[in-house]
């Protein structure tokens, strides 16, 4: 029998892209470190600029099952891109452009960590369910609602907007658990000592349940004072007989100031403080902040050109909060003004940015900076006790590895060096690029006996051979050169060898640096039908080999 699941679907859902993993290079200059080094720093945080599509391809292979904690804020897609259009292409483009970066998110995720994302009304039913589709119904953990306004838009047509969702998904909800909060001042108030009890404040407690066993249905139990209590109808009891015994005898049990109340538990405020409070799925802005006091926050880095859609640190501080415990890593491929990276920092996490545009030099970099050199005073550093310290390093995406040559022909790019080249096969061929200072052939390895060499030489029949003796017959090696004189290369049985480009040609995408799937990128539709006094001109289906399948429902274009 077939298992109906319960999916959704889309223009364009059964493409798929297949992004290059790019290998990753260092700009030293916007790279940095604070001038003291302490132990308990982390300087291996990574801020890449480029497509994070592309970003997200070229972690999988060192960073798989390594983060602790996603959080993304990606853009809501609230603009209408078509005048005489409801029909979904818009919606289309924004769910494949969120299908494919949450797949790979989701590999990088440990199997213990958990997945945010903040969204609006807008998009967020439909994202629950892509979600649903990755993840599985089974590990969804809530949808927060958070008050990103505290004011009224008394001039909103419906409804005043004063909430945005942030999705909680667990990688595998068997093996994640939130971290409980700390008791506030508020929680800990409503516990008294009205008896002077030893143990000190207490709050009264039902000792019945809505729910139990049908054992529980003809419950009654009779304390020391001869009071008989039996649950009230339609209820259960909380505790067993022998745990009602335990807590009558430590007078654990209320019966109110005169004696006459019913019987409650008396739940003690130090057998709670250790233990803090489960998280709350509604997030009010006293507590976690909301869109003003992200705008001033971000002021304070770059005042001139204030980033449109910041989140408030506090708010990313409660995530992580929840999410992680100091030392774990966190990734954020959607960076917008650099705040997950500026609290997580501020928390002793270790963290990833990825971020396309110029604002990752002009906003990110320089709030790092100041979060680094302990010049940042806003957001969570007080709370924190932060006064500076660790670093970051900044990388950009390196060029495709193949490019066309003027016969028209895939070669490898003029811009690619030998080391360059070697680590970048490594990624295509999943190993782990390290090379070695004794032996040249060792330029990565998959297992501790199986190593790959990468080179642009042409290797004769001896070389071939003469390798294959160093490699011995407990190491296998796999070869990537230009050419190689066969002979009698059947025999190296403990070589496996593969020209270049030809080997990796079928792998990915070459030559591609963008997926962001820009709907403005559509050619117009030269329709004489809907060529109306009056109207904008409506958008077709792209003929681009860049989105093949995006409008499948179309049919194909016409050549």
């Amino acid at each position: 029998m077939t298992t109906n699941r319960l999916q959704l679907d889309w223009m364009g859902k059964g493409h798929r892209v297949r992004p290059e993993p790019r290998i990753l290079i260092e700009d030293e200059r916007l790279s940095h470190h604070a001038a003291v080094r302490r132990e308990r720093d982390s300087f291996e945080n990574i801020l890449i600029r480029g497509d994070n599509l592309l970003a997200l391809k070229a972690l999988e292979s060192t960073h798989s099952g390594k983060i602790a904690c996603v959080f993304i804020d990606p853009p809501y897609n609230t603009g209408s891109a078509f005048v005489h259009y409801d029909d979904g292409i818009e919606h289309s483009l924004w769910l494949s452009l969120m299908r494919e970066r949450i797949v790979v998110l989701h590999r990088l995720l440990a199997d213990d960590g958990s997945f945010w994302v903040s969204v609006d009304d807008n998009e967020a039913h439909y994202l629950k369910v892509l979600c649903d589709e990755i993840f599985g119904r089974r590990n969804f953990v809530t949808n927060v609602v958070w008050q990103k306004k505290y004011t009224v838009a008394n001039d909103a047509r419906y409804f005043s907007d004063n909430h945005d969702h942030i999705l909680v998904y667990a990688k595998n909800k068997e093996s994640w658990r939130p971290n409980r909060l700390a008791r506030s001042e508020e929680m800990n108030a409503r516990y008294s000592n009205p008896d002077n009890h030893p143990k000190g404040p207490w709050k009264a407690t039902p000792l019945h349940a809505k729910s139990g066993s049908a054992k529980g249905k003809d419950f009654a139990y009779t304390f020391q004072n001869g009071r008989q209590w039996t649950p009230p109808p339609g209820t259960y009891p909380r505790f067993s007989e022998e745990s009602l015994r335990r807590m009558d005898e430590a007078d654990e049990i209320w019966f109110g100031r005169d004696g006459t109340a019913a019987p409650s538990r008396k739940t003690f405020l130090a057998d709670l403080a250790n233990d803090g409070t489960p998280p709350l799925s509604v997030w009010l802005s006293a507590d976690v902040g909301h869109n003003h006091e992200a705008k001033t926050e971000a002021k304070s880095f770059n005042a001139e050109d204030v980033f449109s859609t910041p989140k408030p640190e506090r708010l990313l501080g409660r995530v992580l909060e929840i999410a992680t415990k100091p030392g774990d890593l966190v990734l954020d491929s959607f960076a917008g003004s650099g705040t997950t990276g500026a609290v997580a920092h501020k928390m002793g996490r270790g963290w990833i940015m990825v971020e396309l545009g110029d604002h990752c030099e002009t906003h990110i970099v320089p709030r790092l900076r100041k979060v680094i050199d302990g010049e940042d005073a806003g957001g969570i550093t007080q709370v924190t006790g932060w006064k500076g310290g660790g670093g970051y390093r900044y990388f950009k995406l390196a060029p495709s590895l193949l490019e066309k040559d003027q016969f028209d022909n895939w070669v490898i790019s003029k811009s690619y060096n030998a080391e360059m080249l070697a680590e970048a096969m490594c990624k295509h061929f999943s190993f782990n690029y390290a090379p070695s200072p004794e032996h040249y052939w060792m330029h990565g390895h998959s297992s501790e006996m199986d190593f790959i060499y990468v080179t642009t030489n042409s290797l004769t029949h001896e070389q071939l051979v003469a390798i294959s003796d160093e490699v011995g017959p407990e190491r296998t090696l796999l070869i990537c050169c230009k050419a190689f004189q066969s002979g009698n290369a059947d025999a190296l049985r403990n070589l496996t060898i593969r020209k270049i480009p030809g080997a990796i040609l079928d792998r990915c995408e070459w030559g591609r640096d963008d997926y962001s799937l820009k709907i403005e990128a559509l050619p117009l539709i030269e329709d004489e039908a809907d060529d109306k006094v009056g109207e904008e001109p409506r958008r077709k289906p792209s003929n681009n080999p860049d989105q093949p399948g995006l409008f499948g429902s179309y049919g194909e274009a016409e050549a």
